[in-house]
């Protein structure tokens, strides 16, 4: 059994708040639900606990400490999944690793997220027999988590999906294939596993791959090239005459998508960074205060920037909160015309932000001339 995380709501909510008191309590008395559940129902409970909770502070703290601790409650959430999914199984001669993928890896989930997660296999009898005593577990752990409220993931990046439930020299072979031969279609989707994190487990396996990772993708400026060519395929929703450019069609036409068309431009660029300088973080924020450490970034660019995260993902926050108020699905889709003149004027900001920042990605990973 894995030792549950430590869990800080001081960190994104003021315990000398008015209610601030309460809501850490309420944090205490989740994680010892969570650590206390017995079956199926009772995680289900607790993980409408955790919502709950948080749409009450969504988009009122910093979305650092925010999301990371909606990430540090799910992660306990999870790991009891797994104890309580192992209960009674035979792992003899096995050493495994939960390891948590996207946002989940990034310690950067909100209020609405799917599984990502896939599983880092070590013992005798080779691969295969390994991974098909694992897959049945895999499977089982994938379904909990999905009645508790995480989806299952539409492009089946799961541990229940034999392609991400790998040995490490496999897993090591999947990466050097992605870095070293990768063509830029294959790494657009293959992005999110270089956010990996470990979870539950032998996490010595995952620590394993993500040293030898950060000696492999720094040594490797073809990778660097194709993944920056990638990120700047995305552009920040700015216009010439107008001050921002909305979708034109669908069903959240005359909108801008929070995640795909404003967060995911720092994701994708701090990523980039991250992996040149061989961090092992995979947090947005850290990988670029990481790259200024190293010298690659100037230390106030890199706070701008940070701030300028902090504003897209608190207004997510928000925007789900009110998604999650009026009985609809959550989603990342606002309407600058209908957001207050002070939150139309810090995404304006933000975007611009984005736009500096892809611009340094690509004077530093590109050819000057192909500069956006």
């Amino acid at each position: 059994m894995s030792d549950p995380p430590t869990i800080h709501p001081d960190a994104a909510f003021d315990p000398t708040a008015v209610g601030g008191g309460a809501f850490s309590r309420d944090i205490a008395g989740a994680r010892l639900r969570i650590a206390g559940a017995q079956d199926e129902r009772d995680l289900q409970r607790a993980a409408a606990e955790i919502r709950s909770l948080w749409q009450r502070v969504a988009g009122q703290a910093a979305s650092e400490p925010t999301t990371r601790l909606i990430s540090t409650l799910n992660d306990a959430l999870t790991q009891r999944v797994i104890d309580l999914a192992c209960a009674g199984e035979e792992m003899a001669g096995m050493r495994w690793c939960w390891i948590a993928l996207g946002s989940e890896g990034r310690q950067e989930q909100t209020l609405s997220s799917d599984q990502d997660n896939g599983m880092i296999l070590a013992g005798s009898g080779g691969a295969e027999a390994m991974r098909d005593r694992m897959l049945p577990l895999a499977l089982r752990i994938n379904e909990t988590l999905d009645a508790c409220g995480f989806p299952l993931c539409t492009g089946q990046i799961m541990a229940s999906n034999p392609q991400w439930c790998l040995d490490l020299h496999e897993w090591r072979e999947r990466f050097a294939s992605w870095i070293i031969e990768g063509d830029p279609p294959g790494l657009l989707n293959a992005t999110i596993f270089f956010d990996l994190r470990p979870l539950y487990g032998a996490g010595e396996l995952a620590q394993a791959l993500m040293g030898w990772l950060g000696k492999m993708a720094p040594d490797n400026p073809r990778f660097l090239f194709q993944m920056t060519a990638n990120a700047l395929r995305r552009k920040a929703p700015l216009g010439l005459l107008r001050d921002f450019v909305v979708a034109k069609r669908g069903e959240f036409a005359g909108t801008i998508d929070l995640k795909l068309d404003a967060a995911t431009l720092f994701v994708d660029a701090a990523r980039i960074y991250g992996l040149a300088c061989g961090a092992r973080a995979s947090n947005t924020a850290h990988r670029l205060r990481r790259a200024s450490e190293m010298g690659r970034l100037a230390p106030k660019d890199v706070q701008a920037w940070i701030l300028a995260f902090d504003c897209i993902q608190r207004l997510r926050l928000k925007t789900q909160q009110r998604c999650f108020e009026r009985g609809m699905p959550m989603h990342n889709h606002v309407d600058p015309d209908e957001l207050e003149a002070g939150e139309r004027r810090l995404l304006l900001d933000a975007l611009r932000q984005a736009r500096v920042l892809q611009k340094h990605l690509a004077l530093d990973y590109l050819d000057a001339r192909q500069g956006i």
